[in-house]
């Protein structure tokens, strides 16, 4: 089996969108969309701020309307006076190519146009509105993501397919059509926006279905049979666990071969829950495939009959949540403390190794056993940990680890 490190990345255009390449060799990038009225710039700026300290750097909204239009320059500044500088996304239905057209303060405030060939016009009007979209994109000097769905595909050319393909001897099977009705929307889409003008390196690709085989099938073929930027996201993921599961097999698979340059949950979030649970679940899939480093990682004991006590999943949880909530300052002065790696252990049967085989580890006594929790180091056993602190104790433990590991020389010749 070929390790992920050594994973060849499917080469492609890179693109500039805004300050962040896509593309190319540039790290596979994380994004997330508001679901915010973009129009009510208070909610979209807090929105767009909660997703950008959470780690999207790339954000997408809505522009439905003349007043989500309006907006859009608004939100931009508010951003950027709290010195947040991502770059937003417009995504464009039915009335894109009117709205670029009326509202210039817009068309230049966005970092990139996503438009869906399936519903940019229809008939005789689909070809002028998506020229007047790319032409806009032309002007302003933005990239374009050209994003077929299988939720609202092309109806002529899916029909023109279907056709094609029921006159055959023995014809494919309707899903295989319908996948290349989405891989031939994406592409020739793409190549009428390269003959009005727009460079190749201002084009993303993405072709978004609902169901996991279905989206590798579509992005193998469009690897295979492109070397645009591609962006990936398997569309209506669902809710909680089956939305979250769903989606990391399918980036993973796509990851795992070297396909994908950006990528996006599309979670239905439940009642209340924060939207930035799909930035989360983008971040993880890239750090649990050694892809990108975000923030520390904990390895934790999943518990047994060994481990009654409740305490290592306290203490898990509460080295999880302190290692997070430092990250804003610790990135800027601590380089490298993402590839920190913890281990809180529950019992002594893979405690020990599990802590030796992270970069800082304690193994929690289970039942039965004495009452102490030795620490590991850098795979030695440093000292042992005994009483009501060793929460507070192993806290401090790993703060200063942190400190002597990726500080300065001032600070470690501080200590």
């Amino acid at each position: 089996m070929v390790a992920l490190s050594e994973v060849v990345r499917h080469p492609t255009q890179q693109v500039r969108v805004g300050k962040v390449r896509v593309g190319g060799d540039a790290p596979v990038v994380v994004q997330s969309m508001t679901n915010t009225d973009t129009a009510d710039i208070d909610s979209t700026v807090r929105q767009v701020r909660e997703l950008v300290l959470a780690g999207s750097e790339i954000v997408r909204m809505t522009v439905n309307n003349d007043a989500a239009a309006a907006a859009v320059p608004h939100v931009r500044d508010r951003l950027m006076a709290l010195g947040i500088e991502v770059p937003l996304v417009g995504c464009f239905h039915y009335n894109g190519h009117k709205l670029l057209q009326d509202h210039p303060a817009c068309a230049e405030a966005l970092a990139k146009y996503r438009i869906n060939p399936g519903n940019v016009g229809f008939r005789e009007k689909r070809d002028r509105q998506f020229e007047m979209i790319v032409e806009r994109a032309i002007e302003y000097g933005k990239p374009v993501r050209i994003g077929a769905n299988w939720g609202s595909l092309d109806q002529e050319l899916a029909q023109k397919l279907m056709d094609e393909n029921a006159a055959l001897p023995v014809p494919r099977d309707a899903d295989s059509v319908m996948r290349e009705a989405l891989v031939r929307s994406a592409l020739e889409s793409a190549a009428k926006a390269e003959a009005i003008g727009l460079p190749k390196d201002r084009i993303i690709l993405s072709a978004k279905v609902s169901r996991v085989p279905d989206l590798v099938a579509v992005y193998r073929e469009l690897a295979r049979r492109s070397d645009y930027a591609l962006h990936l996201g398997l569309t209506e993921a669902g809710m909680g666990a089956k939305g979250i599961v769903a989606t990391s097999a399918a980036l993973s698979l796509l990851l795992a071969e070297g396909i994908g340059d950006t990528i996006r949950a599309s979670l239905t979030p439940r009642p209340g829950e924060a939207r930035v649970v799909e930035v989360q679940v983008c971040q993880e899939v890239l750090q649990s495939l050694g892809l990108r480093a975000f923030t520390p990682q904990v390895t934790a004991c999943p518990g047994c009959g060994r481990t009654t006590s409740s305490f290592f999943q306290e203490l898990a949880e509460r080295i999880e949540n302190y290692l997070k909530a430092q990250m804003p300052v610790w990135k800027e002065s601590y380089p490298g403390v993402e590839e920190l790696k913890v281990a809180v252990m529950g019992c002594i049967v893979n405690g020990p190794g599990e802590s030796k085989h992270a970069d800082i580890g304690i193994s929690l006594p289970g039942t039965g056993e004495q009452p102490a929790a030795p620490v590991f180091i850098d795979g030695e056993k440093r000292l042992t940990l005994r009483g009501a602190h060793i929460a507070e104790e192993f806290q401090a433990i790993v703060e200063d680890y942190v400190r002597r590991r990726y500080g300065s020389d001032t600070d470690q010749s501080a200590a």
